[in-house]
């Protein structure tokens, strides 16, 4: 089973006018898998949505693409059950080819450009152009990503782009947060990823975003799965993840992210 997010007060009570009283026959639970791009802002606001709603929430934790056990689209394929997932739109489209997500349910909920990152108070290299990223990723030598979306762009596309050298080893781990330990234990010297996972991250410090011509802006996306047993619940959990309240708003902003354009 995945893991399960403990949920943090939050202390904010904005935008609880937006959303009604649960009635009487909404569930007492739903359950929601999402992958670390969206989750520190959904952390944040949980607690706000479950005290207006009485909807509980168990969330459990995958990655947007990638193999194995650990991304979403294996644990749906291999029994887990859930009634939203949340993850970057590309992941999103594999889910869709499998017949796994309500159709027109999908929902973008906010926008997340690459970044790097080092230790903490290692020096912060200059990443500001192509030609700057490429010295930096070889005075890095060790370099370490997500294998998902952000890690599989940086590896099929920006690494070839930059024809880097031998030297320059790209490691990719299973999660981000995986990714960030690998930084902070000095197993690498610079991690790349989503600005709103690296923020989260404790012992690392985010160095700027990539460059424009060498950049991916994920879109993190909720949609309903196909077998959910609550849908008008989960439409109300993605309904206010998406909504236009001032809780969303600074926790987006605190993560780095935006909210999808167009």
């Amino acid at each position: 089973m995945p893991q399960t997010f403990r949920n943090e007060p939050t202390g904010r009570r904005q935008g609880a006018a937006a959303l009604t009283t649960a009635s009487t026959d909404t569930p007492d639970t739903i359950r929601v898998i999402i992958s670390g791009g969206f989750a520190a802002v959904y952390r944040e606001v949980l607690p706000e949505f479950e005290r207006s709603t009485g909807i509980k929430v168990e969330t459990g934790s995958g990655a947007s693409e990638g193999t194995g056990p650990k991304t979403i689209r294996h644990q749906l394929a291999h029994g887990t059950k859930a009634d939203v997932v949340i993850l970057s739109r590309e992941g999103l489209r594999a889910l869709n080819e499998d017949g796994r997500i309500r159709a027109g349910s999908d929902t973008g909920l906010a926008a997340a450009p690459l970044a790097a990152a080092v230790r903490s108070g290692a020096p912060k290299p200059d990443i500001g152009n192509a030609v700057a990223l490429r010295q930096a990723l070889i005075d890095a030598g060790r370099v370490v990503a997500p294998s998902s979306t952000s890690g599989q762009f940086f590896r099929d596309n920006v690494c070839p782009r930059l024809n880097l050298p031998d030297t320059v080893r790209l490691t990719l781990e299973a999660r981000g947060t995986e990714a960030a330990e690998a930084l902070r234990a000095g197993k690498a010297n610079l991690s790349i990823g989503p600005t709103s996972e690296l923020v989260q991250e404790t012992g690392i410090e985010v160095v700027g975003l990539l460059p424009p011509d060498l950049q991916l802006v994920q879109t993190f996306t909720a949609a309903i799965v196909s077998d959910s047993k609550s849908p008008d619940a989960a439409r109300r959990l993605i309904d206010f993840l998406s909504s236009d309240t001032a809780i969303l708003r600074a926790a987006i902003g605190r993560a780095g992210m935006e909210r999808p354009r167009g």
